[in-house]
């Protein structure tokens, strides 16, 4: 379970790093690309950030994840400068995709095809 603390770092890391994202999209001119920070959580000791991101057009999201992560330093360094006055020691970041939105719509679809597998 996470304390107050844990989700309310997870909370500042979330908005920040979401603006971060933006901006770096922004700035290297991409179209049609959706990103969002869907979740972040923090382990106990506030060493490493689990970011759980959401993207639109899901193909792409392999390729942006690898993206991502190789450029977690990078990140982390433009997030550590916009909370360092509400951390002393800003966490690791680790990206994932979060395909919860993909897994709604596949059991939407199931159920309107009619293999509705509870009957």
């Amino acid at each position: 379970m996470e304390t107050k603390r844990q989700k309310r770092i997870a909370k500042i890391l979330q908005m920040d790093l979401a603006e971060v994202l933006q901006t770096a999209i922004r700035k290297n001119n991409v179209h049609n690309l959706i990103i969002t920070v869907s979740k972040v959580t923090v382990t106990p000791d506030l060493s490493l950030a689990r970011v759980f991101v959401s993207i639109f057009p899901s193909n792409k999201a392999k390729d942006l994840l690898t993206e991502l992560q190789n450029n977690s330093k990078v990140f982390k360094n433009e997030v550590a400068q916009r909370v360092k006055h509400q951390l002393r020691k800003m966490p690791e970041l680790t990206f994932f995709i979060d395909d919860s939105l993909d897994y709604i719509e596949k059991i939407d679809r199931e159920l309107k095809s009619g293999n509705n597998p509870i009957d």
